[in-house]
This record gives structure tokens, C-alpha cells and sequence, in this order.
């Protein structure tokens, strides 16, 4: 199945089961697949025969905007419901949260999720 990729899409949000966390905020970075079949686009070179990532990108951002979530598990469901309800192409996403700033004494990287959801007929 081909796919269109966003990676490292860096947000500013305040989600996090911390009171302080949800105050103060914090980056998020979120990296999406988005599967579909390409060919149509590939053979007619027409928007309208694939999903324009750049309101994939809009959807996402105003998702962050808008929720303050506790659980990135959350976060990243919301998006996943977001883009499938809005692009019927879509056959199954991908989403990846990255909080590299999570309040835990240690030292780490960055802590995340990730999420397949498909459609029943994909």
C-alpha cells in the first residue's frame, strides 16, 4: 500500500495528566503515515485523487489548539478520528506522539505512542 508521510511536526500543546503540565505546556513532535492508494494521483497528477497533507497538517494543528488531553493516547486517537472522518481515501493511518519533555526523574530521550487505525473494509 503506498503512503504520504509527515514527519516531525512540532507542536506547542498542553496536554499531560499534570495540572503544571497542562499549564504551562510543551513541544510535541507528531510523525503521521497515511495509506491509500496513489496511483490515481500518480497517473493524473491531480490533487483531488489523493489527500493534500497540507490539511492534513491543518487538522492536526487545530486539534492541538483546541484540547488540552491528559493522555497522548488520547491526543493521538483524536487525530486518527480527525483524519479518517475527513479523507475517505484514507484506508489506515498511522500516529506517532513524541513528548520529550514528560515529567519523569530520568534520563530519557523523549517518551510516546503510536497508533494504527484502519478502516473495517481496508
Amino acid at each position: 500500500m503506498d503512503k504520504i508521510l509527515l514527519k516531525d511536526i512540532k507542536l506547542y500543546g498542553y496536554h499531560g495528566v499534570l495540572e503544571k503540565e497542562r499549564e504551562i505546556g510543551q513541544y510535541f513532535y507528531i510523525d503521521i503515515e497515511i495509506f491509500l492508494d496513489l496511483e490515481p494521483a500518480g497517473i493524473t497528477d491531480d490533487l483531488g485523487n489523493t489527500v493534500d497533507y497540507s490539511v492534513v497538517y491543518d487538522i492536526i494543528k487545530d486539534i492541538n489548539n483546541k484540547n488540552k488531553f491528559r493522555l497522548i493516547e488520547s491526543f493521538a486517537q483524536k487525530i486518527s478520528e480527525g483524519l479518517m472522518s475527513n479523507f475517505d481515501k484514507i484506508k489506515t493511518v498511522v500516529v506517532k506522539i513524541r513528548k520529550p519533555d514528560a515529567p519523569i526523574d530520568g534520563d530519557f530521550g523523549w517518551v510516546g505512542v503510536e497508533i494504527k487505525r484502519s478502516r473495517e473494509n481496508a
